[in-house]
């Protein structure tokens, strides 16, 4: 960093300026700062951001990957729960910035460690924490809830390993309490052949989540009522669609869709199994993929000899991680070039520490598959 602290201009100077000089700031401040700094790009950000990432992928790889180099500060052009997992699995000298706060996940947001705390001491109550259950949370998930896990025998899960993940479990538990993405939780316990009369929805607005005593004693799998807002917005219309005007496609959809269009599509799986599933294809290949359209649109730029439309025809974008951008890590680095960091995510040291635990568990499981 600079000895001597710059005085960096406020937010609403970059606002205004070229995007020319926005690029041009955000490469000098790279060159300047060298391997001290490490800028990530989830694979659903914009193309003005992703240009200027050092590594690009899923929330858990980027984190993992920032932790591994020899960077003191982390730009995570992500959403909140991202940087947050950055900042448990860093380096403990490690800062992680989010260039805007604003940029948050509806999912994550649909489950708090209130509620989830609330609706454990309700399963405690009628009994059903006798039987041996386990709480699992997606990685789409606050720390707080991590931690909850971590404390309480559960796990984090990735789209890429729930399924697993759900193998150990449902071997050595007799239920499990999915939050927050219902959609994920569903799909994964289909594939185990759970029936759909043994998951119930847990309504966190709701006594008991809307169910009755009887009901979550049955339940093999209580899933949270949670979703992502971009996966959700996929029909079963759109698959029937596309296949009328696509003769020969093939669908490939993410596990955070609903049950009916999973069901639809010829295969679901993760971002980086959907990626590897169009980069595997054969040329002349034709692909209608539900997930989020900036990945969708960097799928088709590089594989021009492969037909791949956005299933849906609306615009799936997911849009707090658009609130990312170029001026937002142009003023990031700038500060930091200056001597200052803004934005810095930090976890507090026992909820770190929990979550750690819930995450180790995670690969000390899947490493064993």
């Amino acid at each position: 960093m600079s000895a001597v602290l710059e005085q960096v201009r406020p937010l609403e100077d970059f606002l205004v300026m070229p995007e020319a000089e926005i690029a041009e700031r955000i490469e000098a401040a790279r060159a300047e700062l060298g391997k001290r700094i490490v800028i990530l790009g989830h694979h659903y950000q914009r193309d003005d951001v992703i240009r200027h990432a050092d590594l690009t992928g899923d929330s858990y790889q980027l984190s993992v990957m920032a932790s591994q180099t020899d960077a003191d500060t982390i730009i995570f052009c992500g959403v909140h729960f991202m940087a947050e997992s950055a900042d448990i699995l860093g380096k403990p000298d490690q800062r992680v910035i989010l260039p805007d706060m604003g940029a948050g996940c509806s999912m994550a947001d649909m489950a708090s460690i209130d509620q989830v705390e609330d609706a454990w001491e309700q399963l405690r109550e009628i009994g059903v924490l006798d039987q041996k259950v386990a709480p699992i949370t997606y990685m789409n998930s606050t720390a707080a809830i991590k931690a909850f896990c971590g404390m309480n025998d559960g796990v984090v899960c990735t789209s890429s390993n729930a399924v697993p993940l759900f193998e150990i479990y449902l071997r050595n538990y007799e239920k499990m309490f999915f939050f927050p993405d219902q959609h994920l939780g569903r799909n994964t316990g289909a594939k185990f052949g759970i029936p759909l009369e043994k998951m119930v929805v847990w309504n966190p607005h709701e006594e008991l989540g809307g169910n009755s005593p009887e009901e979550l004693h049955e339940a093999k799998l209580i899933l949270w009522r949670g979703h992502c807002s971009v996966h959700g917005r996929f029909k079963a219309w759109h698959v029937d669609k596309i296949r009328d005007e696509v003769p020969g496609v093939q669908v490939l959809v993410h596990p955070e869709c609903t049950r009916e269009v999973v069901e639809l599509s010829d295969l679901d799986g993760s971002t980086s199994f959907i990626i590897k599933t169009v980069e595997n294809s054969p040329p002349g290949s034709k692909w209608a993929i539900g997930t989020e359209v900036n990945l969708v649109k960097r799928l088709a730029d590089r594989f021009p000899d492969k037909e791949i439309h956005l299933l849906a025809p609306d615009l799936c974008m997911c849009a707090t991680m658009y609130r990312i951008a170029p001026q937002n890590l142009a003023w990031a680095i700038e500060n930091v070039r200056g001597g200052t960091v803004v934005n810095e995510i930090v976890v507090d040291g026992e909820t770190k520490h929990y979550a750690n635990v819930a995450l180790e568990r995670m690969i000390s499981l899947t490493e064993k598959k």
